[in-house]
């Protein structure tokens, strides 16, 4: 099974930005980590531009292709980002991600525009997030 796996704004500083909140583990290492589920062929892409992630998204809803989206923080005011997302309901499974839990953090992080488009959301469980979002995309195929 093929899927992506695409991250917003600042996740290319993963690693190095704020170790206490989001762990020392970078992006190479979420790659890593996916090219061990088996079955599962995973492209880990980053951006810091919300209309290329936007075109990244368009694609998978013309491709079929399930999707894990770490939208950092377009989460919570990207409703042209939300639109893209929609599209892929019926078409392709959306689970959206995030390294930390956003409901124990600043208020303004509460609100998400993508979950009420998503199939699900995985909060709070660093990396590891990204292998149970790979490995529930396989299983429910």
């Amino acid at each position: 099974m093929r899927i992506l796996v695409l991250n917003g704004p600042n996740l290319g500083r993963l690693g190095s930005r704020e170790p206490e909140i989001y762990g020392s583990a970078t992006l190479a290492d979420v790659q890593t980590l996916l090219n061990g589920v088996a079955g599962v062929e995973a492209e880990v892409r980053q951006t810091d531009d919300e209309a290329e992630l936007i075109r990244w998204i368009h694609a998978a809803v013309d491709e079929r292709t399930p999707v894990v989206l770490n939208p950092a923080a377009f989460t919570h005011y990207s409703y042209g980002l939300r639109d893209a997302c929609a599209m892929l309901q019926g078409v392709a499974p959306l689970i959206e991600l995030h390294l930390s839990n956003p409901h124990a953090r600043e208020s303004f992080r509460h609100t998400s525009v993508i979950s009420g488009v998503a199939t699900g959301v995985i909060a709070g469980f660093g990396i590891a997030g990204y292998r149970i979002a790979a490995e529930l995309l396989r299983d429910s195929e």
